[in-house]
């Protein structure tokens, strides 16, 4: 009976990863062990579940319906023996967490910094991300993603206040172009964007004044990953930026930035941490969104 829930794994492990090379790092095995693991179980089961090419693998039609049977199974025991270890002083295992690296500055990773010096047993994967990721397909514990974004069918927790998000240009670049008036202008200024990996889209300048909310969709010579370097590159004169206005109001203190459609800037309901509802949480993940959640602080009405 092990050697067939460890089949079980390699199989799951292997579908997951669609790759025998990450999924054997994994499960620290040989890629020529799990290959015979997994060809043993479709032999077993007289059925193929994996389609093999020399670039990728992927479940058949059976393999999909044995890893739909399986894996929250699989899933409901490894929380069992999470929340055992909860029994311990000494909380240990990996959380794995998606969010952007805007939030992960600004709100995780300060928050998390005493934590994981409080237990050392305890292991943060911190994956930023645009996309909108299913933590449960991807096999994450938490994310952490703006309270609009998170599905309803989702435990989520406010961390975070409300954020604006701002346009901003150095003043180098404003000197050799005349200013936006109308959002409608912003089309004529070279703007730098964001592209969002799970759509393959660049994300679209939203815009609030009053009740009037616009989308623009701008171009520019420049696009990132990453808003870090929108912040670099608007600094460097090479246009204007869609960005948090928390992340840049000190260089606009400081001159090195300015406002672009200032009546315009709108504000969405601030960044939370979000788990399933159906999965029970380990001792590490409740301790991961404590952290989060105590270092937000309401302001008062």
């Amino acid at each position: 009976m092990k050697e067939d829930f460890n089949d079980l794994v390699g199989f799951m492990t292997v579908a997951r990863e669609r790759n025998f090379t990450r999924a054997a790092a994994q499960l620290g095995v040989s890629q020529s062990a799990l290959s015979r693991t997994v060809a043993a179980l479709e032999k077993r089961m007289g059925l193929q579940l994996l389609t093999r090419t020399t670039r990728s693998v992927s479940p058949t039609d059976a393999g999909e319906r044995l890893l739909s049977a399986i894996a929250p199974r699989f899933e409901e025991i490894e929380a069992e023996v999470d929340s055992l270890r909860a029994l311990t002083n000494s909380p240990a295992g990996t959380v794995r967490i998606t969010t952007t690296d805007y939030a992960a500055n600004a709100h995780v990773w300060p928050r998390l910094q005493p934590l994981l010096r409080q237990y050392p047993e305890l292991h943060i994967e911190l994956v930023n991300d645009y996309g909108l990721t299913d933590i449960v397909a991807d096999r994450y514990d938490i994310g952490v993603r703006l309270g609009d974004q998170v599905a309803k069918d989702m435990i989520a927790v406010r961390i975070a206040p409300d954020m604006t998000m701002a346009i901003v240009a150095s003043p180098s670049y404003l000197e050799a172009r005349p200013p936006a008036k109308t959002p409608q202008e912003l089309t004529l200024h070279n703007c730098i964007n964001l592209r969002l990996p799970t759509r393959n889209a660049l994300l679209p300048w939203e815009l609030r004044k009053g009740r009037r909310d616009l989308q623009v969709w701008v171009e520019g010579q420049l696009t990132f990953n990453n808003v870090y370097q929108m912040v670099d590159a608007s600094l460097a004169g090479f246009g204007l930026a869609y960005l948090p206005k928390d992340l840049v109001e000190a260089h606009v203190r400081a001159g090195r930035l300015r406002w672009v459609l200032e009546d315009w800037f709108p504000t969405f309901v601030g960044h939370h941490v979000y788990y399933p509802s159906r999965r029970k949480s380990s001792r590490a993940v409740e301790l991961v969104v404590d952290a989060l959640k105590t270092g937000y602080q309401p302001r008062a009405r």
